[in-house]
């Protein structure tokens, strides 16, 4: 075997005057390790740390795999090993035909890793393609693409490739050509493989892996704690590769749309929480930019997903589409705006607003009483939301519907944003509509869902008058978020949620805060209880059997956002630091994932409280979000992110 390390030089990337310069300064250099075959072209390890740690020891590769060029012959692929080669220090001969060859360099140098494919003779006479291929180990981490552009599953250079808590590397041309690129999956066997086009050509294609670092947000003062979460920022960002779950038919997950990872289902529910994270960090790397790929994702929501009502799908699995989600438009309307935001694109804008408006008034037609919240088409009474059904938002196991927090957060966002988006395009009328939905939803928000009794925020009140107020900091949070409870009564929830959480004797704030603190009863979950599959379902009345599992108490670490921002909200900051710095130190160990498992309980995007698994797919990017809270606990950032919500009709020039 003969080994090839490189200590990458120490490089940072930064935006100056929107142009990306490469210079040194990062205190801590990223490590390559490359090891190639001693016998033929292929590389047997690839892994890379770009903070500098012992990551890179990992193989990114899958066990028994490699890496290396492959030629199509006859139909047919033939990768590397099959030719006979001739070895030289990294240089590597292989003898495609009687007079044509093709070489193969890797080579470490400058700072990068460089890959040069060369054809010596007619190659075309015996092959008529020629790749590149990774076969990359998902079960470690999802490592995904991040590509320049798309065309259906078709991508192109240049590309990040990022590999969550091992790092993010640039992958391009040495030319600067646009080549393309496919990613393509598994889910149950566990595959990602990434296959990059060749010109078969006398001219040498060279390829370069470059390690990528994102600036801080414009705006932020704290520098320090951005380098310590600058890797794990990426976390969201997880584009689909092109796969197929041929379980109860067929369902086919295009290449290239944001994810809950790189093996699992696009959700419009989700959508928003990764559009938010990327509108802080727009500029990925030289010639990728980031807001392309979340304009091709709600896109894809509004073009193939969305109904001639406006209902938009939440989510298409195991060949069928789930429906009946509120915040899967919603979310699509956030995720509009986050583009918007990060872009200022008025001509997207105006090709989409009515599109944009189609789906909002989906909301506004779910007021049925006329109070000024949405009611969802699930009743929320007990024991109604059977399998295989699913609730009205992203918590698709909690028998949530009817005047349901979560949802009504959601819609009063949303609304807040399109209104703003209809004043940058001139349309005053619309503007106005929308902010005047948001303020009677306001109106009536504590009137219908604070719980005196409690002193919290009611998660949903069901069809049948009754409240169901299972103790949730995070849907609690998002109220207070979002403004919706005023910050005396948020800070007074909030403090009575410390309490009862030292109550119950929840301790492990570096995994979060549960989604609830008492549990769960089975007429609040999913079911039926024959289904034993479905996690965290209670058999036991008081809902203690499976407390802790899943959403009956479970925790995951992205929704913790909701309750870390409303501290920052309305001046707790000393607690949402303690919290914050807390679920920063476990995520520095990588202890929000465990590679995509795609097997219930062994997975760890939900945990108990114990920090014991109870999730399923392993790698749930809606994790990383929690760290938008370094940006969130600053005053500036607030005021930026928040703007929308801190209009009403009433402020608007002339009313």
């Amino acid at each position: 075997m003969n080994l090839c390390r490189c200590l990458l030089m120490n490089m940072v990337v930064l935006a100056a005057a929107g142009q990306w310069l490469f210079v040194s300064g990062c205190s801590t250099p990223a490590v390559l390790r490359v090891d190639l075959s001693e016998t033929h072209a292929v590389i047997t390890h690839l892994g890379w740390d770009t903070e500098g740690g012992d990551r890179a020891e990992k193989n990114l590769l899958r066990d028994g795999e490699v890496a290396g060029p492959r030629l199509r012959m006859d139909g047919q692929w033939h990768p590397a090993s099959e030719f006979d080669t001739t070895v030289d220090e990294g240089s590597y001969e292989l003898k495609v035909g009687a007079d044509a060859k093709l070489k193969f360099d890797v080579r470490p140098g400058n700072g990068r890793l460089s890959m040069s494919v060369e054809s010596q003779g007619p190659i075309s006479k015996y092959a008529d393609a020629l790749e590149l291929a990774f076969p990359f180990n998902p079960r470690l981490t999802p490592t995904t693409l991040l590509a320049h552009d798309r065309t259906g599953n078709t991508m192109m250079l240049p590309a990040v490739i990022t590999s969550p808590d091992y790092g993010q590397m640039l992958l391009a041309d040495s030319k600067g050509r646009h080549l393309n690129c496919r990613l393509t999956g598994d889910r149950v066997k566990g595959l990602v493989d990434l296959y990059i086009e060749v010109p078969i050509a006398k001219a040498k294609t060279t390829f370069t892996l470059t390690p990528m670092y994102l600036p801080p947000p414009q705006g932020l003062k704290n520098k320090e704690l951005w380098r310590t979460i600058r890797r794990g920022w990426w976390g969201t960002m997880q584009p689909t590769a092109a796969w197929s779950m041929r379980i109860q038919g067929e369902s086919d997950t295009p290449a290239g749309l944001l994810a809950n990872n790189v093996l699992s289902d696009p959700p419009s529910i989700s959508v928003w929480h990764y559009a938010d994270q990327i509108m802080w960090t727009p500029d990925l790397a030289p010639g990728v930019w980031g807001p392309r790929i979340v304009r091709w994702t709600v896109e894809y929501w509004m073009d193939k997903k969305t109904r001639p009502d406006g209902e938009v799908v939440g989510y298409t699995h195991l060949g069928r589409d789930w429906d009946k989600f509120m915040d899967a438009n919603s979310g699509v309307i956030i995720a509009s705006w986050s583009y918007f935001e990060a872009t200022g694109d008025l001509d997207w804008l105006r090709q989409r607003i009515e599109k944009i408006e189609h789906i909002a008034d989906y909301l506004v037609g779910r007021d049925i009483d006329g109070d000024g919240l949405v009611e969802a088409t699930q009743s929320g009474n007990d024991g109604t939301l059977e399998n295989p059904a699913r609730s009205s938002s992203w918590w698709d196991a909690v028998n949530c519907g009817h005047k349901d927090t979560y949802i009504n957060a959601l819609t009063y966002r949303s609304w807040r944003c399109l209104a703003e988006m209809e004043g940058r395009l001139g349309r005053t009328a619309k503007q106005v509509h929308y902010h005047r939905l948001a303020d009677r939803l306001k109106a009536a928000f504590t009137k219908e869902l604070y719980d005196p009794k409690t002193g919290l925020i009611t998660w949903w009140k069901a069809e049948d008058g009754s409240l169901h107020a299972p103790e949730s900091p995070p849907i609690n949070g998002i109220a207070i978020e979002y403004g919706l409870v005023e910050p005396e009564l948020g800070r007074k929830i909030l403090e009575r949620l410390w309490e009862r959480m030292e109550e119950v004797g929840f301790k492990r704030f570096d995994l979060g805060v549960p989604s609830v603190l008492v549990p769960l009863r089975p007429g609040e979950y999913l079911g039926p209880a024959t289904a034993t599959w479905i996690p965290g379902r209670p058999q036991l009345p008081d809902g203690t059997d499976t407390f802790g599992v899943y959403m009956n108490g479970g925790l995951t670490a992205g929704q913790v956002f909701h309750f870390l921002a409303a501290h920052y909200v309305v001046g707790m900051d000393e607690k949402g630091d303690f919290l914050l710095n807390k679920m920063i130190e476990n995520h520095l160990k990588g202890g929000f994932h465990n590679g995509v498992v795609n097997s219930f309980p062994a997975a760890i995007d939900w945990t108990d409280w114990e920090g014991n698994p109870t999730g399923y797919e392993g790698y749930l990017c809606d994790s990383f979000r929690f760290l938008q809270a370094v940006l969130i606990r600053e005053p500036a950032m607030r005021a930026r992110f928040y703007r929308p919500l801190n209009v009403t009709a009433a402020s608007l020039p002339g009313k």
